[in-house]
């Protein structure tokens, strides 16, 4: 069995930063792409920073400049660094992941939510 789980959100002003992390654990055998997607209330999940397991990245237009998303393979952790944070970035925010307990067998996987609040 497979588990991610996310942790970092919180509350934070307009402008300040905040540091996402996801942990994958479990019967793993190697992890392929790793992203983080968010939802806000009344709006559908969108996806906002993609990583391969090459390290190429590609963000949501919304945040590029502002998000960097980085991956840790020995930690089987993918983290995402927000600055300039925005209320318009308040949402919560999933890690998914696409990992393969075998060589023959792969999922995609996603964890729980953590919410991120941008407010003064």
């Amino acid at each position: 069995q497979v588990q991610l789980v996310e942790s970092g959100g919180g509350l934070v002003q307009p402008g300040g930063s905040l540091r996402l992390s996801c942990a994958a654990s479990g019967s793993i055998f190697r992890i392929d792409s790793m992203g983080w997607s968010r939802q806000a209330p009344g709006k559908q999940r969108e996806l906002v920073a993609h990583i391969t397991s090459a390290d190429a990245t590609n963000y949501a237009d919304s945040v590029k400049g502002r998000f960097t998303i980085s991956r840790d393979n020995a930690k089987n952790t993918v983290y995402l660094q927000m600055n300039s944070l925005k209320p318009g970035d308040t949402a919560v925010y999933y890690c998914n992941a696409y990992i393969r307990t075998s060589w023959f067998r792969g999922d995609d996987y996603w964890g729980q939510g953590t919410q991120v609040t941008v407010s003064s």
